[in-house]
Formats: structure tokens, C-alpha cells, sequence
């Protein structure tokens, strides 16, 4: 699957190692930066991200800031992208059945590697349920 990923300087650390984890399960990754932990602004790096999505560029994508708040914000203003602020793998799961999310944003300062790591995988691998969702789905985006 080819992955788009972004994140400002609060989630690079933590960026850099889903990259790697993405790259070690065969994943093709556009990386958007940033590139250090010198501090940036999250849209710099969330709307090139959402865009790649947008243009299918990428399948999905993966965002990441300290709270996450920004990147899903930033990234939602994008049409056709369902960008889903999530912190347990629970969550990423019901973004992809429910809601078809095709950007999942990561709050680094709040979850371990582990956690993002497991909710990657699932966000990566639930398909969305379409039924009673698909009616739902089609009326987010703007008229």
C-alpha cells in the first residue's frame, strides 16, 4: 500500500518509526516531513500529506502532532478526506468500518509506540463496512 505520513516537530520522533515499521511490512511511504525536531507548523506538513491522499498520490495516510488536534483539523478542510483523531486501536478500527477515515492522526504526546504502532496496523487493515455507514459517509462532505 503506498502511505502518505507527515508530522510537525512534536511528532517526528515518532513519525520516523512508523516509517521504518511501514517500510519493514513492504509499505511504499511518501514522507512529507518534517525532518527534525526544530519546531515547525503542523499544516506545513499536514496539507502536502492530506493532498496526496486527495490526489490519490496515496491510499492513506498518517498524520502526527502532539495532541493531533491540528494535523485532523488541518487535513479535514481537504475535500474528499475523512481524517479521524485516534488513541486506542478501538478507535482507528471504528474510523475505517464506520467511518471510512483515509487519514488517521496521531496524538504523540499522549500515546506510546506501541499503542500508535497497533493502531496503524489496524487503522492499515479494517476495511469500512459501507451498509448503513455509506449513507452516513456521503453526506460529510460539503454540498
Amino acid at each position: 500500500m503506498k502511505i502518505a505520513i507527515g508530522a510537525d516537530h512534536a511528532g517526528y520522533d515518532l513519525k520516523e518509526i512508523i516509517k521504518q515499521h511501514l517500510l519493514d511490512n513492504e509499505h511504499h511511504v511518501l514522507d512529507f516531513g518534517t525532518h527534525g525536531t526544530a519546531s515547525v507548523d503542523y499544516p506545513d506538513y499536514a496539507h502536502p500529506t492530506a493532498n496526496a491522499v486527495e490526489t490519490a498520490q496515496a491510499e492513506m495516510g498518517i498524520l502526527i502532532c502532539g495532541s493531533a488536534n491540528g494535523v485532523a483539523i488541518t487535513a479535514n478542510k481537504h475535500a474528499g478526506i475523512r481524517a479521524a483523531l485516534c488513541w486506542l486501536p478501538e478507535i482507528a478500527e471504528l474510523a475505517r468500518q464506520h467511518n471510512n477515515a483515509n487519514i488517521i492522526c496521531i496524538p504523540a504526546r499522549f500515546v506510546d509506540t506501541q499503542m500508535a504502532l497497533d493502531m496503524v496496523d489496524v487503522f492499515l487493515s479494517t476495511p469500512f463496512e459501507g451498509g448503513r455507514h455509506a449513507n452516513r459517509v456521503a453526506k460529510i462532505d460539503c454540498p
